[in-house]
């Protein structure tokens, strides 16, 4: 299932990009690539492999899944794989409703003390979270321009919505606009253990309901809850920040996983923390070679 690591460098192909990982990438590299494989094989043919992998399903479910072909296509979310779900989603992409906070951001971009400085090129979305070595953590984009604003003696923003998101959206669609992949690196042996608890908390059971995010997002995904179709986690990262018509507005990653924390029944952790940092690092690295392709809209 799993392609053989090697001592120094692991070199892989996905969608016609080259990845090279380092020594500290090997054990990550091995989980995305086994994802990549679970993925593909539970929807190439949905209907055949209905028994293994939507033993639930009714008739109408499987015939709403279609087919993925190509690993590419994750970046949409469940709209890869649902009809109704992707013609909703073409439809209202027709007028984007994020449209306008792309602009906003530009001009916060452009108007906020010690933004440019600290991102000379914008299109940066596909590179967070990093591991920073001097601070010793994981840095997600929002606490990344947090901490310039400090740096540059400004107030920090929220890290959920309102200007942080919108700024991230110029951030996204100018990756977008110049074909920039997902590209995490796990840089050292401390950053591959921020990697390993990220992955530890992604498929750890909590709360109340006693889910993990794998539950919904690895074994559930294209399964469905009442009327929507659960979200793949492979290309979970690749499209934020997002419009969620349930918000009515734009948000960020954090904000994303403060309301998946709330709907598993548990206390969520603060946006901007480690545990959220770290989650959204290991997240964010089984997306790696995936296009950048936020800002987006979901439901």
């Amino acid at each position: 299932m799993i392609a053989k690591a090697v001592k120094a460098t692991v070199a892989v192909m996905i969608g016609g990009v080259l990845l090279n990982a380092g020594s500290f990438d090997v054990q990550a590299e091995k989980d995305r690539q086994a994802l990549v494989k679970y993925f593909m094989k539970k929807f190439s043919d949905p209907v055949k492999n209905r028994g293994q992998f939507f033993p639930y399903a009714t008739e109408e479910d499987m015939k709403n899944i279609m087919p993925v072909k190509k690993v590419e296509d994750f970046r949409l979310g469940s709209y890869a794989f649902s009809k109704v779900g992707r013609s909703q989603y073409e439809e209202i992409n027709e007028m984007p409703p994020y449209e306008d906070d792309i602009d906003a951001g530009e001009e916060l971009y452009n108007g906020t003390k010690g933004i440019k400085e600290c991102f000379p090129d914008p299109a940066i979305a596909g590179e967070y979270p990093k591991f920073d070595e001097k601070q010793g953590k994981v840095v997600t984009l929002s606490v990344a321009i947090n901490d310039c604003l400090k740096a540059h003696g400004q107030k920090p923003w929220k890290l959920t919505k309102g200007k942080i998101a919108d700024l991230e959206a110029f951030f996204a669609a100018k990756s977008k606009e110049a074909g920039k992949k997902v590209h995490i690196t796990i840089p050292s042996k401390a950053a591959a253990e921020a990697y390993e608890r990220g992955k530890k908390a992604y498929y750890a059971q909590r709360g109340y309901l006693k889910l993990s995010c794998a539950n919904c997002h690895v074994q559930g995904s294209g399964n469905r809850v009442r009327r929507e179709y659960l979200s793949p986690l492979l290309g979970a990262t690749t499209h934020f920040p997002v419009y969620r018509l349930k918000w009515q507005g734009l948000g960020t990653l954090e904000r994303r996983i403060k309301g998946c924390e709330k709907n598993q029944g548990e206390n969520p952790h603060k946006p901007g923390s480690q545990w959220v940092s770290e989650i959204l690092y290991f997240m964010a690295y089984m997306s790696n070679g995936l296009p950048v392709d936020g800002p987006d809209i979901r439901k």
